[in-house]
């Protein structure tokens, strides 16, 4: 598919007669990118357009310059930025941070032989996971040589935008400027497609756009002369505008006012104006109209009516005067689809009068591919820091798309179950030299059915979201892998589990074991600290991956809770026989002793009275005398 606009080579010849300091044309949006490809510093160029040094690139691209610069006229259009797949991997990226929103996005190609191997690189490019433009050397030798412009309009929704470069066999994709604009959401319709500019053409006037001449246009589009499409030239006129036109630069498309300034018509009322667009057949084009009735002798309804006719086919009846009268702007669209042949025609043939025509543009219409589930997406960047993945390795933008690619080294999709969308199915990492760990985002790969991480320098401990439903083979042999093995590990569907070779410890959990006594493969070897097993040690009955086993746990249970029963009783004891020294008084020691006296010489005193009344009662002489 080969989807690349002629450049826009007559820039070459305004740019001398514009004058540099002019104030720039205000554009739609506040997000807008100048992007100097491979340029080391930021400038402003012509028309006070600020260009960026080089940024938002992924690793492993290199700079470069053009082999001949002082052919190039403009600073951005000498420098640029190649991705070796040696060094970058098969896919290269600007990822460039924007708002959701949709976008006007312009990218100039160059080779000018900057690497000296007289060969242009074949590769493909992408915008937003959808295949848009493909290179295939050799280029036209003009292109080759001086560097060609393409755009597009694109839908951005989540906050950057992706251009990625692809890589064809061994060739170094290589990119010159980028530029994007953000537009008016509405602008355009079609919303569910990416349109490619097949040709944006002002009749009758010269090429002019923000960046190139002083001309306006908000969404920072660039108008080519209609010279290399119209057929039979010489038997057209330009009509120029003697006033201002109506009804132009408006929402949401803001067609500049420039636009409807000039016109093409015929020299004579008999003749037909038509245009020639080279076109992918597989593709649908949408094509805008751009009228106004710029010549004062019409002055009614029926002086100027014209069919138009796309491909032979009669798809409308024009008269301008009768829909918006004399100097206004008229814009009309039309897709045409199902087309079987190329070149694509466009013709105005007269009813009355000469037919005219102010512009014409002409975008493909490229279905939006489909994109990589966001949860996924986020796991596997997450994934890529966490495991140190290096540049060669290709891992930019969408994992999965454009669906057409098999762009990030290692990785395999499939369409999601309801096919709206993709979805991860292998990571096949083996051998790579990776060095960090394996980020517990893993668990948000709900369709992943092979991971093969072994014989690299992995750390860390296993996460418990490592297992899903869908695993069924896994293999982190020959890591440095550390800690238990979770228990979560070991899904109905796993079949291969390949463990060893790693600084594992703990209780193999049973599931996990399982699968080798119903038929699958497990290796736990070289796990010094692994337990539990048919050949591998028992666990002690305190400890287990790392801790306590559940025994453990409840042996050291029973213990507390005897502990804390005994702490309970000798605290309850305290406080009872605190309690009775506080309210059932006793006398001290001392004091009781000199009441036990006091009380046997009073019964000694009784005793001796009672037997002295008793003698003196019968007469008998007592043995004591009398006090």
């Amino acid at each position: 598919m080969e989807r690349r606009l002629l450049p826009c080579l007559l820039v070459l010849f305004f740019l001398s007669a514009a004058a540099v300091g002019s104030p720039a044309a205000p554009l739609y949006g506040e997000v807008s990118y100048a992007i100097d490809c491979g340029g080391t510093e930021d400038f402003d160029g012509p028309f006070n357009r600020r260009w960026t040094a080089d940024s938002f690139y992924s690793g492993g691209g290199i700079p470069g310059t053009v082999a001949e610069p002082q052919n190039f006229p403009l600073r951005q259009e000498r420098t640029l930025r190649a991705f070796p797949p040696s060094s970058a991997g098969k896919k290269g990226c600007y990822g460039v941070p924007v708002p959701p929103g949709r976008y006007y996005i312009r990218i100039f190609t160059a080779y000018d032989n900057y690497d000296s191997k007289l060969r242009p690189p074949s590769f493909d490019v992408s915008v937003e996971g959808t295949l848009v433009f493909s290179w295939r050397s050799p280029w036209p030798g003009k292109i080759a040589r001086d560097g060609a412009y393409s755009d597009l309009f694109a839908a951005v929704t989540d906050g950057q935008a992706d251009v990625c470069f692809y890589s064809i066999a061994t060739d170094a994709p290589v990119i010159g400027s980028l530029e994007i604009f953000q537009i008016d959401w509405l602008a355009y319709g079609a919303a569910d497609h990416i349109l490619v500019n097949y040709g944006r053409l002002t009749a009758g006037g010269r090429l002019f756009g923000p960046g190139f001449t002083n001309d306006t246009d908000q969404f920072g589009r660039v108008w080519q002369s209609d010279q290399g499409f119209l057929m039979d030239s010489a038997k057209s006129k330009v009509l120029t505008a003697s006033r201002p036109i109506l009804g132009a630069n408006q929402r949401p498309n803001f067609f500049p006012t420039h636009l409807y300034q000039t016109a093409i018509t015929t020299a004579s009322g008999v003749s037909a104006l038509e245009y020639l667009f080279q076109v992918d057949t597989r593709l649908d084009y949408m094509l805008w109209f751009h009228f106004a009735e710029i010549d004062p002798a019409v002055t009614a309804p029926g002086k100027r009516v014209f069919d138009i006719y796309v491909n032979k086919d009669k798809v409308t009846r024009m008269d301008i005067f009768k829909q918006v009268g004399g100097f206004a702007a008229l814009k009309w669209q039309y897709v045409a689809r199902n087309l079987t042949s190329t070149p694509l025609s466009v013709k105005l043939v007269p009813i009355s009068g000469a037919p005219l025509i102010s512009g014409l543009e002409n975008y493909a219409m490229v279905p939006l591919d489909l994109a990589t589930v966001p949860s996924q997406v986020a796991a596997m960047n997450a994934l890529k820091q966490s495991l140190r993945v290096p540049d060669r390795m290709g891992w930019n933008g969408d994992p999965c798309a454009p669906s057409a690619w098999d762009a990030w080294e290692g990785v395999t999709c499939q369409r999601s179950d309801d096919k709206r969308a993709l979805v991860i199915t292998q990571l096949d990492l083996g051998s790579q030299g990776l060095k960090g760990y394996i980020s517990d985002q893993i668990s948000q790969l709900s369709n992943l059915v092979y991971l093969n991480l072994s014989s690299n320098f992995l750390e860390g401990t296993l996460p418990a979201g490592l297992s899903q439903r869908s695993l069924m083979k896994l293999d982190l042999s020959g890591n440095l892998l550390s800690g238990g093995i979770p228990d979560t590990l070991g899904s109905s569907s796993l079949v291969l589990a390949l463990l060893n070779g790693n600084r594992l410890e703990g209780q193999v959990p049973e599931k996990l074991y399982s699968i080798g006594v119903h038929g699958g493969a497990i290796d736990l070897s070289g796990n010094k600290g692994l337990c539990g097993v048919p050949s591998l040690p028992a666990c002690p009955f305190f400890w287990n991956k790392g801790g306590l086993s559940t025994g453990g746990k409840i042996a050291v249970g029973v213990a507390a809770a005897v502990v804390l029963a005994a702490l309970l009783l000798a605290v309850y004891l305290f406080c009872v026989r605190k309690g009775r020294h506080e309210y059932d008084f006793a006398p001290s020691q001392d004091l009781m002793s000199i009441a036990a006296k006091r009380n046997r010489y009073q019964r000694q005193k009784s005793l001796m009275l009672l037997e002295m009344e008793t003698q003196s009662a019968n007469g008998t002489p007592g043995t004591m005398n009398p006090l």
